[in-house]
């Protein structure tokens, strides 16, 4: 099987990769041809990277292979504090050095991967022969997205039941491709019907809240992530090219343009180029996909030729990650960094104590009761339905177009029901409403308090159990007041009908 298992003393990981070769192997790359090492965006894993190795602008000119990163897709890893983005830069290089990988162009997507690729071309610059990176993110999260993180990770995580998997499901969609496909009235909103469930029956099959420490641990890498420092970035050298949307909500332009000038060193000076109307998602929108496809085949084309020969490097993979600690030693001012264990992808963590403390008890926290855990699967291990052949019903706070709406009793009832509805839904200390912001952040730039975090959540709409079981009564206003003393707030009935 196409695994890379790093073992040690402190951790664990086994790294699932594919290829385009004719095997599924590196042995049985191409020589003559140049290899490309494709990084998957976030919440994703490298078989959404079809659309690239599909495409024969790159399958037929290039040697084309993508890692999963440690908690997505088919990887398996020890949960752990101390994981970050130079950790996924380890898992990498020493992925590459184990397949006897040759220098490689690196095409990287979103966030997870572009931090990644990054601290992968400053410790190991011999590794990487050009750097493509599509949707740059801010170097820190920006706080509208640091809530939603927020909220996206209680609601997945602690979905009771299929129906609310699926809405926190379809909020990923619209976080990710940063448009409604399902409006209030059930109605598509877009002709994206087909990938919303793809990516719907994904996550129930390999991040369902039985797995929830997966998501909850990538999450923590993205809002806990710190600036890469200038002298870190000054030492790229290797040819850049940016793909940047033009209106991605998650990674504005900005960024883009920012870290294009903080690139002084890059060969023949870093390019950039905007994919006109795109707004999140460049590799999984078909349109987006191709010009990204396009953009990296020509951008390619103009670097130098390179064979793919599969040699013994010149040094071990301990020798050559000692090598890199004292440059992260260096880099960040911590000569301690140079002792540790080579042979761990944990050394090159730069996660604080006090980070990783809080980090430490968001695993403790979430892992409680995992074994009780709702799972979306059915008992072939497959999704139950499509999200797009679910019931067609208005939620109940959701009108028609004549401004009414109308509550069905009954699923009021069953979530009454549910074992632990009340505590679930409670502010306590314990409860999985709790923010889980606030002290997760070491970097001053995207420190946010407990208060803000707090005042940044989504209000929920509390059920009113009298108002639930009361029956509709037809008639004056006059009867109804008189009748049940007044209407209930937040809810529209049908009193105003005439009988």
């Amino acid at each position: 099987m196409p695994y890379i298992d790093i073992p040690s003393r402190d951790d664990y990981v086994s790294i699932w990769y594919i290829t385009n070769s004719d095997y599924g192997n590196v042995g049985s790359f191409d020589p003559e041809r140049p290899t490309c090492i494709l990084l998957h965006p976030l919440f994703l894993d490298s078989s959404w990277l079809i659309r690239h190795f599909d495409d024969p602008r790159l399958s037929k000119e290039y040697n084309l292979i993508a890692f999963d990163q440690r908690t997505c897709g088919r990887s398996r890893c020890r949960p752990s504090q101390w994981h970050d983005s130079y950790v996924d830069a380890a898992d990498l290089a020493m992925a590459c050095q184990a397949l006897l990988l040759p220098p490689s162009h690196i095409l990287a997507f979103e966030g997870i991967s572009v931090n990644a690729a990054l601290r992968l071309t400053t410790l190991w610059p011999e590794q990487v022969l050009s750097l493509t990176l599509c949707d740059v993110p801010p170097p820190t999260e920006l706080q509208w997205v640091f809530h939603a993180y927020d909220e996206l990770l209680q609601l997945w995580c602690h979905a009771p039941d299929l129906d609310s998997f699926e809405h926190a499901g379809n909020e990923v969609v619209t976080f990710m491709t940063g448009e409604q496909i399902y409006g209030a009235t059930c109605t598509p909103q877009s002709d994206n019907l087909d990938l919303q469930d793809d990516l719907i029956a994904y996550w129930e099959k390999y991040t369902p809240p039985t797995k929830r420490l997966r998501i909850v641990e990538l999450v923590n890498i993205m809002m806990n992530r710190t600036l890469l420092r200038p002298e870190e970035l000054a030492s790229i050298a290797c040819p850049v090219l940016i793909i940047q949307g033009e209106a991605s909500p998650i990674a504005p332009l900005k960024y883009a343009e920012k870290l294009k000038q903080h690139l002084p060193n890059a060969q023949d000076g870093p390019r950039l180029y905007v994919v006109k109307g795109a707004k999140a998602c460049l590799n999984i929108i078909p349109g987006s996909a191709s010009i990204v496809n396009q953009v990296f085949s020509k951008f390619l084309a103009q670097q130098r030729r390179t064979r793919s020969d599969l040699l013994p490097p010149n040094m071990t993979i301990r020798e050559r990650s000692k090598v890199a600690l004292s440059k992260l030693a260096e880099f960040v001012g911590i000569p301690s960094i140079a002792q540790r264990d080579p042979c761990s992808p944990l050394s090159f963590s730069c996660v604080k104590a006090d980070v990783a403390k809080s980090q430490l008890e968001n695993l403790m926290f979430y892992a409680k009761d995992l074994d009780k855990a709702y799972c979306p699967l059915g008992r072939d291990g497959r999704p139950l339905r499509k999200y797009s052949e679910r019931k067609k019903e208005a939620h109940w706070f959701q009108g028609d177009k004549h401004g009414n709406s109308y509550i069905d009793t009954s699923e009021l009832q069953a979530a009454r029901n549910y074992k632990g509805y009340k505590q679930s839904h409670s502010k306590t200390a314990d409860s999985p409403e709790r923010p889980v912001a606030g002290s997760l952040t070491a970097n001053k730039e995207s420190l946010v308090t407990d208060e803000v975090a707090q005042d940044g959540r989504m209000r929920r709409t509390t059920y009113n159990a009298s108002s639930v079981d009361k029956h509709v009564i037809r008639g004056t206003m006059q009867k109804v007041v008189t009748q049940s003393g007044q209407l209930p707030k937040g809810l529209i009935t049908k009193a105003l009908l005439p009988s």
